[in-house]
């Protein structure tokens, strides 16, 4: 009978669990889906505008690049410039958003496990990474055709690497004190970091010293992962590149569930 009640008892929890994290993510979607024109909208301009510019107007002068048409070339890193952008801005703006009106300590004394809320801000941030990488996919179609070459390999990047940027923006918005905090990194970091990952230029091209500094940028290996996904074209080795995102992913989900279980930042 003990054993029939612990059972209940652990399905019940289970269950409990399960809602939370459903309520969680619900929550976030609705959350950048009823302000689409803020949220959706704007990175689906800027990319027509980086297609119109940067694909058409210059690719026609720089020729091929990689093998491949320069607005083909281009077209995977703007994605994933997307992706990376939209799925931090997602999860640190809401929740520093819900820290500053203090109602994330509402969730906080609930009984649902610190893990659960972490996750349920991240996928929240996916799904809008994935919401605007889909919207860029389907607008470059309208500039130039592409092949999906390998399926797995396309999924597991944009997952993966939408995960990882969700889980630096739950980060940043732990240590953010006000909302100025929440624009330092993106400005100062990740924007650097983006545009010299390899989205407008293959590092081949580079002098031999910052090949070798482009190296340090783990953006450059997703974008390329990415750009093996949809065009079959790749400079580094893709398992490496998604066993590097993997443990990255793995590295930081611990690091901000550990600041989370200790209070960084929503301690008073």
């Amino acid at each position: 009978m003990s054993d029939a009640s612990g059972l209940a008892v652990s399905i019940t929890q289970s269950f409990s669990i399960l809602i939370a994290f459903q309520t969680i993510i619900i929550k976030e979607i609705r959350r950048f889906a009823r302000i689409w024109v803020q949220t959706l909208l704007p990175p689906a301009i800027t990319m027509v505008l980086y297609f119109v510019i940067f694909g058409h107007l210059m690719g026609g002068r720089l020729g091929n690049m990689g093998g491949h048409s320069y607005m083909q070339f281009i077209v995977p890193g703007l994605i994933m410039m997307a992706v990376i952008t939209n799925s931090y801005a997602n999860v640190v703006s809401s929740f520093f958003g819900n820290k500053f009106q203090r109602s994330i300590e509402e969730l906080l004394v609930s009984p649902t496990p610190e893990w659960v809320i972490l996750l349920g801000y991240v996928m929240g941030g996916v799904a809008r990474g994935l919401a605007v990488g889909i919207i860029v996919m389907l607008l470059s179609l309208v500039f130039t055709g592409f092949m999906l070459q390998h399926l797995w390999a396309t999924l597991l990047v944009v997952l993966l690497t939408a995960a990882l940027f969700s889980t630096l923006g739950f980060i940043n918005g732990l240590f953010a004190k006000k909302f100025d905090d929440i624009s330092i990194v993106p400005t100062f970091i990740l924007t650097p970091l983006t545009y010299f990952g390899g989205v407008f230029y293959s590092i081949e091209l580079l002098p031999l010293v910052w090949q070798k500094l482009s190296l340090l940028n783990p953006i450059v290996y997703m974008v390329d992962a990415f750009r093996y996904g949809l065009l079959g074209a790749n400079q580094f080795n893709v398992g490496l590149s998604l066993l590097m995102m993997a443990i990255l992913n793995l590295a930081f989900f611990l690091y901000a569930l550990y600041l989370l279980k200790k209070g960084t930042g929503l301690k008073a």
